[in-house]
C-alpha cells in the first residue's frame, strides 16, 4: 500500500522545481518514521500522511485542490487504503502547513503532529535554506536583497498571495518562527538544532556581505521572539 502511494507521488512531483519534490517528501518521510519510533506512533499511518502531505499543496496545485484534496483521495483509492484510514488522513491533511497554523489550525492525532513537525523541520536548517532559495528562484527573486527588510508579523493574506522579495526575507518571515510551532517533544529537540544552524548561517552571511545593519536586525529579531 505504501509503495503504491509512493510511486504515484513520485510521478506527480517528478518535475517539481519549487522545493516540494520527491527529495523533500523522502526527507519528511524518513524523519517522520524516526519520530514515530521515538513517540511509539503508528508508523504506517505516519508514512501515508508524510507521503501525501504535499500532493494537493495550494502553492503547487491551487486553493481548490488544497480544500478538496483530489490527488490524495485518488492515490489512496488506487492503493486500496481503507475508508477508515482515508478519513483519518484527509482530516489531518486539511490542517497541514504553515498557512493553516497561522489561521490557528493544526493536526489532532499524534501521527499528524509528528508529520507536521517533520515537515516544518525540513523548512529550516541547511536543506530548509536550499528549499527556500529554490522556491524564490521560481519567482526570479534573489537569495539576499540587502535593501529590503522582512515583514516581521506577516499575515495570512500576505504569506499566501505573494513570494518574499528574497530567500533571506522568507527565512525571517517563516523559517525562524517554526521553533515555536512544534507539536511533539521529539520535534522540538530536532528543530532546536536546525534553528541554531540557520541563525549561524545568517550571521555568517551578514558578515561576508558587510551588512552590520542586518546583523543588528537579526539580534533584535531573536531577542524579540526568543528571549523572555
Amino acid at each position: 500500500m505504501i509503495d503504491k502511494i509512493k510511486i504515484q507521488v513520485e510521478k506527480l512531483l517528478s518535475n517539481d522545481n519549487s522545493g516540494h519534490g520527491i527529495d523533500h517528501i523522502n526527507r519528511v518521510l524518513n524523519l517522520s518514521i524516526k519520530f514515530a519510533r521515538e513517540e511509539n506512533a503508528n508508523i504506517e499511518l505516519v508514512s501515508l500522511i508524510a507521503l501525501l502531505h504535499d500532493v494537493d499543496d495550494y502553492k503547487l496545485f491551487g486553493n481548490d485542490n488544497a480544500k478538496n484534496l483530489p490527488n490524495a483521495k485518488l492515490f489512496m483509492e488506487n492503493a486500496n487504503v481503507s475508508n477508515e484510514i482515508q478519513d483519518k488522513i484527509i482530516s489531518e491533511l486539511k490542517s497541514f502547513g504553515y498557512s493553516n497554523r497561522v489561521k490557528g489550525l493544526s493536526p489532532s492525532t499524534l501521527e499528524g503532529k509528528i508529520v507536521s513537525d517533520a515537515d516544518m523541520c525540513d523548512c529550516i536548517g541547511v536543506n530548509g535554506i536550499i528549499r527556500i532559495f529554490t522556491y524564490t528562484l521560481k519567482y526570479n527573486k534573489p537569495f539576499f536583497d540587502k535593501s529590503i527588510f522582512p515583514i516581521d508579523n506577516i499575515n495570512v493574506k500576505e504569506y499566501t498571495t505573494k513570494c518574499s522579495p528574497s530567500a533571506v526575507n522568507h527565512v525571517f518571515e517563516k523559517a525562524l518562527k517554526l521553533k515555536k510551532l512544534m507539536l511533539t517533544d521529539v520535534g522540538q529537540k530536532e528543530i532546536e538544532k536546525r534553528h541554531q544552524i540557520t541563525v549561524d548561517i545568517l550571521y555568517q552571511l551578514f558578515e561576508e556581505e558587510n551588512t552590520p545593519e542586518w546583523k543588528e536586525y537579526l539580534d533584535i529579531y531573536l531577542k524579540k521572539h526568543y528571549v523572555d
